[in-house]
């Protein structure tokens, strides 16, 4: 754990004394005689713990924490001062303040003070490595919706029911399919994945049942397919809805009586997965369409799993922003960064048809980008800068309810068919509406004859 110290207090021999107290028990002290100092250690260290006179000669100590809190959130922050009152106390305690210590400071009283709140921030990282590791990263956050999706892993995980997870692309379905076999009973068991929409179809039999030596072109020797691979563990198969319908009656048989042949063998094999589905696409409507097989639909559709966007996790898009740019601002060897107010406002109005994935490569590119200790407006994508032109252009003039609600959608659709290449049967999936239904939309919005 981190155990560095920030002492700001402008009588040296204060910071003298509190030095040699402090590192014989092991913590890492650096010093500063008054704010402007202090801002200067905050930009090229990181602290865990802040020692904090009240008055200083540049300013109020107090006035100084909610700008810790701003870049180090989960810091220990103790006041100290030897005009100490409870009103004083009181101040400290709602600007953000951990504990308020007086002067003079009593050496046990300091270092239980210390131990304790060490104690907390072991715990704290602790249970964050913990939760990190049974949920990834595409599962942070402390909205409504993914409380509700760690409680339905939760329940899900140890069963082993087949799992039909749907969402947009990049809303976390891969992560959530390793997090049910990572909490499951068959944890210690291979988990094998495939993405479906990947491998030509000529080639995506052989790859799920394995094939036979000389079964089809290239194919020099026996291989084994993903079905056998995972025997005993979990076959995770990504963008299911992509597979033809061919593969979809082998499957089939395979989920019914765990059954199958080799592509180019008699031998019949057996094994036992557990299966776990993906797809961004509508399957119901895929089903009726005839492109899903129905009885496939159903064998899959046993618990069914909804990641939803991150447009609708508001909540999360500044706590997943600040955890990318703790992680990239790290693997780039940079200082302490911010995300300016400007920047966070912008993602917050921002739709991010890419969802975390998106939100993901953002971050790591503005940090790559910036040389300063704050991501600013200079350092947004450019198609993230054109999305603030176009939401500030949607409020001028004072339109009605109506035609703000038609602009906004006419620019999330325009935004949606420039990131997908013009494909309509792409963005109909992400818009979850039927084609036709979009054409008209597309021919009002010009961008359709």
């Amino acid at each position: 754990m981190n155990r560095k110290i920030l002492l700001v207090d402008d009588e040296k021999n204060i910071i003298r004394s509190l030095d040699l107290i402090l590192k014989s028990e092991g913590f890492e002290v650096a010093g500063a005689g008054d704010l402007k100092q202090a801002r200067l250690q905050l930009q090229s260290e990181d602290f865990s713990i802040f020692l904090i006179d009240v008055m200083l000669p540049d300013g109020d100590g107090i006035e100084f924490i909610p700008e810790i809190r701003k870049q180090f959130p989960g810091a220990v922050i103790i006041m100290i001062s030897g005009h100490a009152s409870i009103k004083l106390a009181v101040e400290a305690t709602r600007k953000g303040a951990d504990d308020f210590l007086e002067k003079p400071l009593s050496r046990d009283k300091l270092l239980i003070t210390l131990n304790n709140f060490v104690r907390r921030l072991e715990l704290e990282e602790k249970y964050a490595s913990l939760q990190s590791d049974r949920f990834g990263d595409g599962l942070i956050g402390e909205s409504d919706a993914i409380r509700n999706i760690r409680n339905l892993i939760q329940k899900i995980a140890p069963s082993n029911s087949k799992v039909l997870i749907t969402g947009e692309s990049g809303t976390g379905k891969e992560i959530v399919a390793h997090l049910i076999h990572q909490m499951s009973e068959r944890r210690d068991e291979p988990y094998v994945k495939i993405n479906c929409s990947a491998i030509p179809e000529e080639l995506i039999e052989a790859e799920l049942f394995g094939a036979e030596k000389g079964a089809y072109t290239g194919s020099t020797e026996r291989r084994e397919g993903r079905f056998r691979q995972a025997d005993g563990g979990t076959l995770f198969l990504d963008e299911i809805a992509d597979m033809s319908p061919a593969t979809q009656t082998k499957v089939l048989r395979v989920l019914q009586d765990g059954r199958f042949e080799r592509v180019g063998g008699t031998e019949t094999l057996s094994t036992d997965v557990r299966i776990v589905a993906a797809t961004n696409k509508n399957l119901e409507q895929a089903v009726k369409e005839g492109r899903f097989r129905e009885d496939l639909y159903f064998r899959l559709h046993v618990v069914p799993l909804y990641l939803p966007p991150l447009r609708e996790r508001g909540k999360d898009i500044e706590i997943l922003a600040r955890h990318f740019l703790e992680y990239f601002r790290k693997e780039n060897n940079k200082r302490p960064m911010n995300i300016s107010s400007a920047v966070m406002k912008l993602f917050r109005r921002y739709p991010w048809p890419g969802n975390v994935r998106e939100l993901k490569n953002v971050i790591e590119r503005m940090v790559i980008m910036s040389d300063g200790d704050e991501l600013d407006i200079r350092h947004v994508p450019a198609e993230l800068q054109r999305a603030r032109q176009d939401s500030s252009q949607l409020f001028s003039g004072e339109p009605s309810l109506r035609d703000f609600r038609d602009q906004a959608e006419g620019q999330y659709i325009r935004q949606l068919m420039e990131k997908n290449e013009n494909n309509v049967a792409r963005v109909a999936e992400i818009l979850q509406v039927d084609r036709t239904y979009l054409y008209k939309k597309l021919r009002k919005l010009g961008l359709r004859k």
